[in-house]
């Protein structure tokens, strides 16, 4: 039996879950099956690069240095092309495209060779949404293009794909195509170095967060907040993690100074290890103004940790439903909100932020209970087997339908 062609294009291995993402589906997919190709453009020079776990994993992408995540008008054109070029070797039978920049070039170059073809020749379009640029990324002019693209492509793909529930509303909120085109296959992962993690026994209490250094994921209300838990909070001793790097690192190194909290704040960096940070965390933080799926609270989540986050994107999705607090407190004025599976904070609401750690701090047994239902839940929910499945399902289904 012919097996089915996979092209999948992503922009760049930067550390994150769309990139874990297509190097696991890359690399898992059914061989008898499938014969899977894998095409992405260069990290920028401060970004994490994952293209050691590519080479883990046996896979060799084809790399477009000029597939970059940056707006270029030359790069843009030359990448078209050599995307273009490669789908005219290749013949798959899907195109699988992740990320904002790949997914236009890639749809592009493919809409353009399957005009040129009967309809029974043409290639399948397939496009993941690991999150959305239509909220804080871009001034409303930008924003409003970008919308129009997303709804010109979307009209020429067989199914979008969305990593969580929140994001297939908010793509429907957009009116980037119609609901039925939207299919939700949640993220899927290699969990088990992280299910093994034992709880920690530490005096000193590390709130981590990880993630890239830039605007959208908002590490100043991170360090806002931990400027008050420090300061109403001084009996407790306290250890403040950043890990990762990006553009905004200077500045963020100078604000904590600002803040004199920088004896509390370290920055750690890129960590290959996240077993080991995640270990030594007490509570893991996401301070972002958009996100899709967070990758960082998955791992958290698995390791056993307890999470405040802002919410945004797929954040709910992840922790689940409001539960009620004790009866002591006054949930209704906490300005914040506990869930199952950690707690949600208002975006960009560092004073509420603060308050929420400083609850998770102190109630060991509020922070126990959600551990123990986080690791419960991403345990069954986020397996690489899982996604593997569904993809190969959602493939298998693509093909059937067409013919």
């Amino acid at each position: 039996m012919k097996k089915i062609k996979i092209l999948r294009i992503i922009a760049r291995l930067n550390i994150g879950g769309p990139a874990i993402h297509v190097i696991l589906l890359t690399e898992g997919l059914d061989k008898a099956r499938f014969n899977s190709l894998l095409i992405c453009g260069n990290v920028s020079k401060d970004e994490g690069d994952m293209l050691y776990y590519a080479h883990q994993k046996n896979i060799k992408p084809l790399l477009i240095p000029e597939l970059r995540r940056e707006l270029g008008f030359l790069s843009d054109i030359i990448a078209f092309k050599k995307i273009y070029n490669i789908i005219n070797a290749e013949h798959p039978d899907i195109i699988h495209t992740h990320t904002a920049k790949a997914g236009t070039l890639g749809r592009l170059a493919a809409i353009l060779y399957n005009l040129s073809k009967p309809k029974s020749k043409r290639i399948k379009l397939i496009h993941t949404f690991h999150g959305h640029a239509f909220s804080g990324y871009f001034n409303r002019f930008k924003t409003k293009f970008f919308i129009f693209i997303e709804r010109f492509l979307a009209s020429f793909t067989h199914t979008l794909v969305t990593v969580s529930s929140s994001i297939k509303s908010e793509l429907i909120y957009w009116h980037i195509c119609k609901e039925d085109k939207i299919k939700v296959i949640p993220l899927g992962f290699e969990l088990e170095r992280f299910l093994n993690i034992a709880p920690r026994n530490s005096n000193t209490l590390n709130i981590s967060i990880v993630g890239r250094l830039v605007p959208i994921k908002n590490h100043r209300l991170f360090l806002e907040a931990a400027a008050a838990v420090i300061r109403d909070c001084p009996e407790m001793s306290l250890e403040f993690r950043i890990i990762g790097d990006g553009q905004l690192r200077p500045a963020l190194e100078n604000y904590s100074r600002q803040l004199n909290i920088h004896t509390h704040v370290s920055f750690l960096g890129w960590q290959k290890d996240l077993p080991a940070i995640y270990s030594d965390s007490d509570i893991v933080a996401l301070t972002s103004i958009n996100e899709g799926t967070p990758v960082s609270l998955i791992e958290a989540m698995a390791s056993g940790k307890a999470v405040v986050a802002t919410d945004v994107g797929g954040v709910r999705d992840l922790l689940g439903k409001e539960i009620r607090y004790n009866a002591r407190n006054n949930a209704d004025n906490m300005g914040f909100k506990i869930l199952e599976r950690g707690v949600i904070v208002k975006s960009e609401d560092s004073f509420n932020f603060s308050r929420a750690m400083i609850l998770l701090l102190q109630d060991a047994n509020l922070r126990k209970d959600i551990e123990l239902r986080s690791r419960d839940f991403v345990r069954g929910e986020f397996t690489k087997e899982r996604l593997i499945k569904d993809i190969e399902n959602l493939y298998s289904h693509i093909l059937i339908c067409s013919k």
